[in-house]
């Protein structure tokens, strides 16, 4: 499940939280008893856990996601093959998303 060489994703102050949380919820939860109590208590004790081990699978995953999305926007402004073709690009004074919206230039029909 959690190997010794796992690299540590949570650290300082955010470890203390959780540990501190956890024991909160499992508190709670043995007092609260039924099935919200129980719940509580599974939330604390993964809690206690993360906070232990400083490692937090979730949070790896949605750094993960993180970067692949920063990946993904890097090339987004980029222009369409379709667009540079037109009549804004041959211009080299502006860029051609200076322009305002519905003020494009048409070629000139022969």
């Amino acid at each position: 499940m959690l190997h010794l060489t796992t690299p540590k994703n949570v650290e300082g102050a955010e470890r203390a939280a959780s540990i501190i949380g956890g024991l909160a919820l499992l508190g709670n939860g043995l007092r609260t008893g039924g099935l919200t109590g129980v719940l509580q208590m599974a939330l604390g004790g993964m809690a206690i856990f993360r906070g232990a081990t400083g490692h937090c699978e979730l949070k790896r995953i949605l750094d993960e996601n993180k970067h692949d999305s920063a990946n993904i926007q890097r090339y987004s402004h980029m222009p369409l093959d379709s667009e540079t073709h037109s009549p804004d690009f041959r211009s080299q004074t502006a860029l051609p998303d200076s322009t305002p919206m519905g003020h494009e230039t048409h070629p000139a029909k022969p």
